[in-house]
C-alpha cells in the first residue's frame, strides 16, 4: 500500500507504506497487477486540519488488511493528499487523483464544500465519490447523483433530533445558534428549523463565522447579549473548541448542544477543557472508546490493538480514530463483494446493495442500509451527555 501525503505530520505514516506497482496498459482504472488503486483527499492542514486524523487512520487500517493478505488476494494503495479544506484545493486534488492517478474511486473526501465542489465534476466522470466524509443531505440523492453516496448520519436527521430533544425538554426555550457560514452550517441550520416547526421562533439569535476567522469569540459575545439560555453550537473542531471555552470563560452557562462531526473529547473538549465541557449534548452511532461501558467490549479492545500496532502516535481519545476505523470497515466490504468485478459501476452497484451490515464499532441496533434508491448508509443516532470524562448516552436510538 502506498499513502501518499502532502504534509510533514503524515511522513511517518508516508514511510510506512510500500510502492505502487505501475498501472500496466489494458488495465482497468483502478487496477495496477495485484493493486486497488484507491483515491482520498483529506485536511492535514489548514482550520479543519483535526480531521486530518481520519486519513491517517484509514491508511494504518488498509496497512493492517494488506498485512492480512489484502481483499479477494489484492492489496490496497490508498493515494492521500491534502487539501487544507480548500474546494479549489480539493478540485486540483480530485482531478489529480482521476487523470493522472487513475484511481478507481475516491473515498471518504472529507468537508461539505470540499465534496460541492467536486460533485458535478465525479458524476461526469462516472468515478465513484464514496461514502463521503460529511454528513450532508445532498449526497443522497441517488438519481440526479448515482456516483455519489455519504456514509454517516445526516447533518439535518442530527438537526432535527436536537430539537425534538429541545421542545420536549425545555418547551420555553431561548435559542442561539452559531453555524459556519457554507453548506455544511446551513444544512444543520435547516435542519434544525425543520425540527422546531411552529417553535422555530424559540430561536432568539442566530450568527455565523467563516471557515477563514481566527476566532468565534466575537459572535459568541452577541449570542450571550441575546439573552439565550439554549445553544446550538454547529462548527468544526477548532471552532467549538474556542465556542465551549468562549462561554465557559465568560460566565454564560446554556444548555449547550454540539454538532457530533466536533464531539470528540480528544481533539475539541481536551483542548476547551473538560471541566467547561460538563453537560455538553450530542449525539452518537459509533463507540466510544473512553465511554466505561465498552470498558470490556471485543470491537474497542481490537480498536485499541489496531491503534497502538498500526497508528502508536494516534489519540486514542480522539472519536475521529474511531470513525476512520469504522468506514474504513465499510469500504472493504464493499470491494469483498465486488468480487472479481472492480468496474467502478460494480463497486458503485456493491455500495448500494449493503444489508444490515455491521461495523464492529457502530452502537448496538445500528446498521448500514444501502439500495438504488437510499445513498443514506447509516440514519439512526443516540443522545449523549458529557460528565467531564466520558459521554453517556441516553434515551433510545433515534432515527430509521
Amino acid at each position: 500500500m502506498k499513502l501518499r501525503l502532502t504534509t510533514m505530520a503524515a511522513l511517518l505514516a508516508a514511510a510506512l507504506a510500500g510502492p505502487a506497482l505501475a498501472q500496466k496498459k489494458g488495465e482497468q482504472p483502478g487496477i495496477a497487477g495485484k493493486e486497488i488503486l484507491l483515491g482520498h483527499i483529506n485536511p492535514y492542514s489548514g482550520p479543519a486540519s483535526a480531521y486530518g486524523t481520519i486519513g491517517r487512520t484509514i491508511a494504518a487500517y488498509f496497512k493492517k488488511v494488506n498485512q492480512e493478505g489484502g481483499v479477494n488476494g489484492r492489496l490496497l494503495n490508498m493515494i492521500s493528499y491534502d487539501d487544507s479544506y480548500s474546494p479549489p484545493k480539493t478540485v486540483e486534488m480530485a482531478r489529480k487523483l482521476v487523470e493522472q492517478d487513475n484511481v478507481l474511486l475516491i473515498f471518504q473526501p472529507l468537508g461539505t464544500p470540499p465534496n460541492s465542489a467536486i460533485h458535478k465534476y465525479m458524476n461526469a466522470k462516472k468515478v465513484p465519490q464514496l461514502f463521503v466524509a460529511t454528513g450532508a443531505t445532498k449526497w443522497n440523492d441517488p438519481k440526479k447523483f448515482p456516483w455519489t453516496m455519504g456514509w454517516q448520519p445526516n447533518y439535518q436527521t442530527e438537526a432535527v433530533i436536537y430539537a425534538q430533544h429541545i421542545i420536549k425538554t425545555k418547551p420555553n426555550a431561548k435559542i442561539a445558534v452559531l453555524y459556519q457560514n457554507d453548506d455544511y452550517g446551513k444544512d444543520y441550520l435547516e435542519g434544525f428549523k425543520r425540527g422546531l416547526g411552529k417553535n422555530v421562533k424559540m430561536i432568539v439569535k442566530e450568527v455565523s463565522y467563516e471557515v477563514t476567522d481566527p476566532t468565534v469569540d466575537s459572535q459568541m459575545a452577541q449570542l450571550q447579549a441575546s439573552g439565550a439560555d439554549t445553544f446550538f453550537n454547529i462548527t468544526t473542531p477548532k471552532f467549538a473548541a474556542q465556542a465551549i471555552r468562549k462561554a465557559w470563560d465568560s460566565g454564560w452557562k446554556p444548555l449547550h448542544y454540539v454538532n457530533n462531526v466536533s464531539a470528540s473529547i480528544g481533539s475539541v473538549l481536551t483542548p476547551a477543557g473538560l471541566d467547561k465541557s460538563v453537560g455538553l449534548i450530542t449525539t452518537q452511532y459509533i463507540k466510544d472508546p473512553d465511554d466505561p461501558d465498552w470498558k470490556n467490549d471485543k470491537a474497542v479492545l481490537d480498536w485499541v490493538a489496531f491503534m497502538k500496532k498500526y497508528y502508536p502516535d494516534g489519540n486514542l481519545h480522539d472519536a475521529s480514530n474511531m470513525y476512520g476505523y469504522t468506514v474504513a470497515q465499510t469500504m472493504v466490504q464493499v470491494i469483498k463483494q465486488a468480487g472479481n468485478d472492480l468496474s467502478r459501476a460494480n463497486v458503485m452497484k456493491q455500495a448500494a446493495s449493503l444489508k444490515d451490515f455491521a461495523p464492529t464499532t457502530l452502537l448496538p441496533g445500528i446498521k448500514i442500509n444501502t439500495s438504488a434508491t437510499d445513498f443514506a448508509p447509516i440514519e439512526s443516532v443516540q443522545l449523549a451527555k458529557f460528565n467531564g470524562k466520558t459521554w453517556e448516552r441516553f434515551g433510545e436510538v433515534m432515527g430509521k
